[in-house]
């Protein structure tokens, strides 16, 4: 039976390992990113009723698939928005798609219900980084805070249940139709990325979008 490495063995061991993690982050960040998900990608980045965001002279359509209360979703928002604002000409479609409950349902449909008082991007993103359960108190504060009126959002969504509803589930279609099993998911152009990424990933992703388009 051998016995234990000494420390010249031990040494060189260790120098194997951060060896071949070294190696495997250079692949990992040299590997073409994201997958070609053909045509279908064109009839999502039209929006059809989506909240939109973003500069007019954007060169970049992405629509981000996410849910309010997705781990992944919720740690890779910080890296999107960074990676955005660097860029500068990124126009970005939200896909709200709620597969977490009931919670997160009522999420997305207050958050899409403030789009009718064009403070969408505000209350996603004070939705995406606060850390306080979701009830209707949370949400009427996070509208309040974002400048918008709790009543007219209510009244809004009562009105407008059954579109509401329609449109979180087409979101849910249009994921399944390019093999989106779960949130979140970014698609550039026709390139699409499952999981959370970081901010160099993002402008890889966005680089090669705009290379293949």
């Amino acid at each position: 039976m051998p016995g234990p490495l000494n420390r010249r063995q031990l040494a060189g061991l260790g120098a194997v390992v951060v060896g071949g993690w070294a190696v495997g982050q250079v692949l990992w960040r040299t590997a073409p990113i994201g997958r070609d998900v053909g045509p279908t990608a064109d009839l999502i980045l039209a929006g059809n009723g989506s909240p939109e965001d973003g500069p007019a002279d954007a060169t970049l359509r992405l629509a981000v698939f996410s849910d309010y209360r997705c781990p992944a979703c919720r740690h890779g928002f910080p890296a999107l928005e960074e990676a955005v604002q660097r860029d500068g000409k990124v126009w970005v479609i939200y896909k709200d798609w709620p597969i977490f409950g009931p919670p997160s349902e009522r999420a997305a449909s207050v958050a899409l219900a403030c789009a009718e008082q064009g403070i969408y991007p505000v209350v996603h993103r004070a939705l995406m980084t606060d850390s306080r359960t979701i009830d209707d108190a949370m949400l009427r504060d996070v509208v309040m805070r974002a400048g918008g009126d709790w009543l007219r959002a209510t009244t809004w969504l009562a009105a407008h249940a059954d579109a509401v509803a329609a449109r979180l589930r087409a979101n849910g279609q249009e994921a399944y139709s390019i093999g989106l099993a779960g949130t979140p998911g970014y698609l550039a152009g026709r390139l699409l990325v499952m999981g959370a990424i970081d901010t160099g990933d993002f402008k890889r992703l966005f680089a090669r979008a705009r290379e293949e388009s």
